[in-house]
C-alpha cells in the first residue's frame, strides 16, 4: 500500500477524547485499565490513523502565513467537494453546483438546521433505531419528539427497513420530517438503491421532508457502493436534505467541517436562514483548508486503501466472534467502521449484564462502547478503525479475559 495503515499511533495527551478521558468521565467514558494493560480506543468514532498527508501540508502551509482574519469560501473549496461526489458517488455535475453545497458546523448542526426550518419543538420526527446517540441528543435537546421505527434482522441476519412499520407511525403520528442515516450507524447497512427507492414513496406519499446523514458514505467495506438518497429521484432531490462532512473520512472531527448539498431552492432558502440566524455557522479557515486538502487526488487513493484496511479489520472481527463467542450475534456492516454487538444470549447463558461485559472489557484496557444508547438492550459498539495488530490483541483480550474467562 501507498500509505500507512499498520504504525501504532501514539495519540496520548494530544487532545484525543478516545484515550485522554478514560477513567476521567463515569457514564460516558470507560473506565481506565488496570495496571499492565494498555488502552485500545474502541468507542469514540474516530481512527487510529494519521490522515491523509495532504490534510497536514495543506494546514502547515496554510497556517505559515501569519494572518487569519476574515475570509470567503474560495473556489477551490466548492470545487474540490463536486469533484469529490462526482467522481466518488455519481452525482450529475450539471445539478450539483456550488449553490447547492453550504457549510454546516457539524453535521449534527446541520440536521437541527434543518429540523427547526420545517418543524417546531413538540413536533414528531421518524428515526430508525437502533439510533445513533447524536440524533437522540440534538432532538431531545431542541423539543422534538422521537418516533422510532425499528430495523429488523432478515434471515441473513441483514438490517433491514421495516416499510409497513415506518408508513404507519407516519400516519399515525402526523409526522412531516424524517432523519435518515445513510450509511446506518450504528447497524453499518448500506442501502441498496431499491430500499431507498422504498423509503423515499413512503415520505413522498405522506409529505415528508427527508434529512439524509451520509456522513459515512466514504467508509465503504467488501465492495459495497453508496447510493445517494438525492439520486433515487427527481422527487427525493427535492425534498432532501443531505449532510456530509470529511471528518469521519479523514479523521478530521476536531476541525469541524461539515456541509450540506440540498438541491430544491425552497428547502436551500429555508435552511440557510435558519442556520445563518444563530450567528455560529460559519467556517474556520483552517477547517477550509483541510478539506481541500482531503479532497485531493491523494486523498481518492488513500480513502481506497483505507477501506481494503478496514474491510479486513472488519471480517476479522465478525468471523471471530462466530467462530470464538457462542452467544454473541453481529450483522457484518457494510459501511462505516463500527460493530454493533449483540450479546444478549451469551449474557442470559452467563447470568451476566450488558455493564458486566463492558467493566471487563474496560479492566484489560479494551474500551468498547455501551450499546444501550443507541437502543441496544444487551449490545455493545466498537470501533474497528485501528492497525490490525490492535484489532487482533482487542480480540485475544476479549477471548481470554471476557466472553470465554
Amino acid at each position: 500500500m501507498q500509505y500507512d495503515f499498520t504504525s501504532i499511533l501514539n495519540r496520548s495527551g494530544k487532545d484525543a477524547l478516545a484515550l485522554d478521558s478514560l477513567g476521567h468521565n463515569p457514564g460516558f467514558a470507560p473506565d481506565a485499565p488496570q495496571p499492565g494493560f494498555d488502552p485500545i480506543p474502541m468507542w469514540v468514532a474516530d481512527m487510529n490513523f494519521p490522515t491523509v498527508p495532504t490534510v497536514p501540508q495543506a494546514l502547515i502551509e496554510r497556517a505559515s502565513h501569519p494572518a487569519y482574519g476574515y475570509f470567503s469560501p474560495a473556489d477551490a473549496y466548492y470545487d474540490a467537494i463536486i469533484r469529490w461526489h462526482v467522481t466518488r458517488n455519481g452525482c450529475d455535475p450539471a445539478l450539483l453546483t456550488r449553490d447547492c453545497i453550504g457549510y454546516e458546523n457539524g453535521v449534527l448542526g446541520g440536521v437541527v438546521s434543518a429540523l427547526t426550518s420545517f418543524a417546531n419543538p413538540g413536533d414528531p420526527v421518524l428515526v430508525h433505531s437502533p439510533t445513533y446517540i447524536g440524533f437522540t441528543k440534538s432532538l431531545s435537546n431542541n423539543g422534538f419528539s422521537i418516533v422510532h421505527s425499528p430495523l429488523v434482522r432478515d434471515a441473513q441476519g441483514v438490517w433491514r427497513m421495516d416499510y409497513d412499520d415506518m408508513e404507519r407511525k407516519i400516519r399515525e403520528n402526523h409526522i412531516h420530517a424524517a432523519i435518515l442515516c445513510s450509511p446506518h450507524n450504528p447497524c453499518g447497512r448500506v442501502w441498496e438503491r431499491w430500499e431507498l427507492e422504498r423509503a423515499m414513496e413512503i415520505y413522498k406519499a405522506n409529505h415528508c421532508v427527508v434529512i439524509s446523514d451520509e456522513i459515512w458514505s466514504d467508509i465503504l467495506l467488501n465492495g459495497h457502493k453508496h447510493t445517494p438518497t438525492q439520486s433515487i429521484s427527481a422527487d427525493a432531490r427535492s425534498r432532501t436534505i443531505a449532510l456530509y462532512a470529511p471528518s469521519k473520512t479523514f479523521n478530521l472531527a476536531g476541525l469541524v467541517g461539515s456541509y450540506h448539498i440540498i438541491y430544491d431552492p425552497y428547502l436551500r432558502d429555508r435552511c440557510r436562514a435558519k442556520s445563518s440566524k444563530c450567528h455560529y455557522n460559519d467556517m474556520n479557515v483552517l477547517s477550509m483548508h483541510a478539506l481541500i486538502g482531503a479532497y485531493q487526488p491523494e486523498g481518492y487513493v488513500w480513502v481506497d486503501e483505507l477501506c481494503q484496511v478496514l474491510s479486513g479489520n472488519i471480517n476479522f472481527a465478525c468471523d471471530y466472534i462466530r467462530d470464538h463467542f457462542q452467544g454473541v450475534e453481529v450483522s457484518r456492516p457494510e459501511g462505516t467502521y463500527m460493530l454493533f454487538v449483540d450479546c444478549s444470549q451469551w449474557c442470559q447463558a452467563h447470568g451476566k449484564t450488558i455493564e458486566d461485559v463492558e467493566k471487563a472489557a474496560w479492566a484489560v484496557g479494551v474500551a468498547i462502547q455501551d450499546g444501550r444508547m443507541f437502543h441496544g438492550p444487551c449490545s455493545v459498539r466498537m470501533n474497528l478503525a485501528l492497525p490490525f495488530s490492535r484489532v487482533e490483541e482487542a480480540f485475544h483480550r476479549l477471548d481470554k479475559y471476557v466472553f470465554n474467562a
